[in-house]
């Protein structure tokens, strides 16, 4: 009688436990990814500006000249002459590095500003991470930046 007992008892514990769910198909919920981008899909010149994080206000005014070969990348500014772009493609990212030039913000200073841009509606959009040395002194400011080519 108690075997009997203990035999409907695991039985009913068995029962009252939590059901397994067969595992789910992860492959159709996953996101599509972006298309990588390279360096040719950027070739041409472009026009940008430099913003406030919370503000539309520019900065900064900028021209770009990308091109397939990285060593050919250059950026001017107002009244300067074109520095070299350090460009590289990370999946559907640009990144770029400039400097040290000497800052059109801040007097005195040199900076060395690095970017990370996705291309959105055939602008580059993104943000630039600037680091002073020097003038008033050192510090790292963050900037909106938004490039759109020219036709």
């Amino acid at each position: 009688m108690r075997r009997i007992s203990l035999v409907i008892a695991v039985c009913a514990v068995a029962a009252c436990g939590p059901k397994e769910e067969p595992a789910a198909d992860t492959s159709a919920a996953a996101a599509p990814a972006a298309p990588a981008l390279a360096l040719a899909d950027l070739a041409g010149n472009w026009t940008g500006r430099l913003m406030p994080q919370n503000s539309d206000s520019t900065l900064v005014t900028f021209d770009m000249v990308a091109s397939a070969d990285p060593s050919a990348w250059t950026l001017t500014l107002p009244n300067r002459p074109p520095v070299p772009v350090r460009p590289v493609v990370d999946g559907d990212s640009l990144i770029t590095d400039v400097g040290p030039i000497e800052s059109v913000l801040r007097k005195g200073a040199q900076v060395t500003t690095h970017s990370v841009l996705r291309l959105v509606n055939g602008e580059l959009v993104g943000t630039a991470t600037s680091r002073y040395q020097g003038g008033t002194g050192d510090s790292v400011v963050t900037f909106r930046q938004v490039a759109t080519r020219k036709p």
